[in-house]
């Protein structure tokens, strides 16, 4: 049996075990071992697992997997890697590191993370809703009464309809306030609602910035609050940056 040290981080009730793995310790090829370490009742407890190793360009690599062991971009995640990454001293407060989608950078100002997602510059409209892909897909739905929204049921109704069954796809509703957007999230991959997704609370604030002018919109999550620049030409956004908090929890050691 083998024992690894883990670490527990959150970003707006995103949760993540993250794992040091720039020995390459950690046996990636296990996939169930995933879905047992995010399994709340009989593992450690999270939204997904973040393994942190070496890049021989880069300041580090940022490797996601979800409970069920597939993988994507995560935003929060990625903001937890940072911090993670600066606890580790392998940073200070920028950085550039690669995920699956490729380069990132990002930066740690007033204990927030900025994190520079990548140029969007194609977005589906399904009606009155929109599909767009911010290093993984969200189906943006603006909604009244929110908190009053089954999200199992309105989530799993889109996310397993023809068109994405079989890929997936993330399903939020989404609704403006007087001071921006409250956001509720069903993850594919988790399978089900997550306090806060990064990479949904931007695609919602660019679906918002399509129709309204504005290039900073702040997001209300279960979890927290995130806020989301970008600038805009017509219906391409660029210099994207997802802001907000990335704490630790706890650390501890399991074995596998």
């Amino acid at each position: 049996m083998q024992t690894i040290q883990f670490f527990k981080y959150q970003g707006t009730g995103n949760d993540f075990v993250m794992i040091d793995n720039r020995e390459d310790q950690f046996p990636k090829e296990d996939l169930s071992l995933i879905t047992k370490l995010c399994d709340r009742k009989f593992g450690i407890g999270a939204d997904g697992v973040i393994l942190l190793e070496e890049h021989k360009e880069v300041d580090f690599e940022m490797v996601y997997y979800n409970p069920d062991g597939s993988q994507s971009l995560c935003g929060n995640g990625s903001r937890c890697a940072v911090m993670f990454a600066k606890k580790l001293g392998i940073i200070e407060d920028n950085t550039v590191f690669v995920a699956i989608d490729g380069l990132h950078k990002a930066f740690i100002q007033q204990e927030r993370v900025h994190l520079l997602m990548h140029d969007v510059d194609a977005v589906e409209q399904i009606g009155s809703d929109f599909l767009i892909d911010t290093g993984s897909p969200h189906y943006i739905q603006f909604v009244h009464a929110l908190d009053q929204k089954d999200m199992i049921k309105e989530g799993q109704a889109i996310r397993y309809s023809t068109r994405f069954a079989e890929d997936g796809v993330n399903v939020n509703l989404v609704e403006p306030t007087e001071g921006g957007l409250k956001i509720r999230t069903y993850e594919r991959g988790v399978e089900g609602e997550t306090l806060s997704c990064g990479t949904g609370c931007t695609a919602a604030a660019l679906a918002f910035g399509l129709s309204n002018d504005t290039e900073s919109v702040l997001l209300k999550a279960m979890g927290g609050d995130l806020e989301v620049r970008f600038k805009k030409e017509k219906n391409c956004f660029t210099d994207i940056y997802l802001i907000g908090p990335a704490k630790p929890v706890f650390e501890g050691v399991i074995t596998l």
